[in-house]
Formats: C-alpha cells, structure tokens, sequence
C-alpha cells in the first residue's frame, strides 16, 4: 500500500512542479524534502499539494481523509517534511479508517 501511496504523492508533486517550475521537483523521490527545513514548498504549494493527494486518494482507495487537520499540525515531526513520512501519515489514515 504504501509504494502505492507515494507513487501517488510523486505524480501529485511533478503535476505541482508543472505550476512551479522547481528543478529539484522533476524527480521527486521518497527522500525528496517537501516543507520545513530544506523543504520545497511554500505553505501554498503544501495546500496545493494536499488538497490533491486528498483528491486522488478518494479516488484510488474510495476513503475520504483529512490530512491537514489539528493532529498532523500537532505532530512533533512533521508528516509534511518528505514524501516517505507524508505517505506513511497516509498510511496510517487509511488503517484507522478501515478499522472504524
């Protein structure tokens, strides 16, 4: 599930890319650093962002999350720092969904 999800996170970010014209966003990888220290985007391309994995997720698992909302915001470490971190945030979204 999870090569899954960040499949999904990295055609979402080359689409982003697109708009932004970024040369380090060409070839995002698990490692690519999307926000906070060394990150990529801006809080707006982050919205962006978000709002269409959130979009191709219902898509590709039928499940509608919320990926910015107060318990990602409070997190210690941030789900947003890399692609790996955001698509194992996703990850467990999903599960407890499922579980519910």
């Amino acid at each position: 599930m999870q090569e899954k999800i960040k499949s999904l996170i990295i055609t979402s970010l080359k689409e982003l890319n697109e708009e932004l014209e970024n040369e380090e966003l060409e070839n995002p990888t698990s490692e690519t650093k999307l926000y906070g220290i060394g990150g990529l985007l801006d809080s707006l391309s982050l919205v962006t962002l978000i709002t269409d994995l959130e979009e191709k997720i219902s898509e590709e698992f039928g499940e509608n999350i919320t990926l910015a909302d107060d318990r990602a915001m409070s997190q210690r470490r941030s789900p947003f720092r890399d692609v790996k971190s955001l698509a194992e945030y996703i990850e467990i979204l999903l599960k407890e969904d499922n579980h519910e």
